[in-house]
């Protein structure tokens, strides 16, 4: 082999970065080393990689063919790498998670917590983004595998339906509407005319809950958009309108009384979640095993 690891790790630093000098921070080596690494690559290769734009290196078709490829190299190496560098004892492992927000805030705590009971030398580092960021890290290789709250239609990636998210419409305790109908099923006229907590337009969050919601109330009256489900969680206890949002992350202000579901005409409100990995990942024993703890283990709300 003329070419080496590092010199695909350097060179996914720089795709990703788009630069020898962010790249060379990113891993810790100086831009000298970077850019000679870079050559290197590229003589061993017979091509170029990247098309210099100004003082920006932009990924070229070679380029663009390499990353996955390269990508999936050196996540392999780094796999073997953690799963044998235990000098003999029991290895100590790491699994990098990626979740959108209702599931790493809500959900994934508990169920790292109940894994480390039956492993504990495997570490789990959990990162969280929206469900773009989640499959293109997933895709990348930059975590192993993700959990995220909507479908995912990246051909590189496997996708396995998960479990089932009750969303429920809220408001403050103290809002009209809920003082105005006391335990009695709100009327969708009421529902059309109260302002809405919203995510931003081309959210995902936000094209789910208008797909549930608009066949029935036909529109919304869009009130305060906020940029995350804490903030319009937030901004529902303060009286600024209602909101649909996972049971999940609801429950500690259903607790101390400041929100309240509101009962109305509406069907039941669910969506699935989805567990995704990358379709050349090598599924190492200790990610199997905590995939099948994610399936199977049995949560409460708290």
């Amino acid at each position: 082999m003329r070419f080496t690891l590092r010199q695909l790790q350097i060179f996914i630093a720089i795709g990703r970065t788009g630069s020898t000098t962010a790249a060379a921070e990113n891993i810790s080596l100086s831009q000298s080393a970077v850019s000679a690494a870079l050559h290197e690559l590229e003589t061993c290769l017979d091509t170029r990689l990247f098309d210099r734009v100004g003082n920006r290196l932009a990924l070229n078709d070679n380029g663009r063919m390499l990353m996955p490829q390269a990508s999936l190299i050196v996540d392999g190496a780094e796999t073997m790498e953690r799963e044998f560098s235990s000098r003999g004892g029991p290895a100590a492992s790491l699994l990098k998670v990626g979740t959108s927000a209702t599931i790493g805030h809500y959900i994934m705590p508990a169920l790292v917590a109940g894994f480390r009971e039956q492993e504990p030398a495997t570490h789990v580092a959990v990162r969280i983004s929206d469900i773009n960021e989640i499959a293109n890290a997933v895709t990348n290789f930059d975590v192993d595998v993700g959990f995220i709250e909507g479908p995912c239609h990246e051909p590189e990636l496997k996708t396995i339906t998960w479990m089932l998210d009750k969303l429920v419409i809220v408001s403050s305790s103290n809002h009209p509407v809920t003082r105005r109908y006391p335990n009695q099923k709100i009327p969708i006229e009421e529902l059309q005319k109260a302002d809405w907590l919203l995510r931003e337009r081309g959210s995902g969050t936000r094209e789910v809950v208008e797909e549930m919601l608009l066949p029935h109330l036909h529109y919304l009256n869009e009130g305060t958009v906020f940029g995350s489900a804490e903030a319009l969680k937030r901004g529902a206890v303060h009286g600024l309108g209602l909101s649909c949002l996972s049971h999940w992350a609801i429950q500690d202000q259903l607790a101390c009384g400041r929100l309240a579901v509101l009962d109305t005409p509406l069907p039941e409100l669910t969506r699935q979640f989805y567990i995704i990995y990358h379709k050349k990942k090598y599924l190492s024993a200790r990610l199997q095993l905590f995939i099948h703890h994610c399936q199977v283990s049995e949560l409460s709300l708290v």
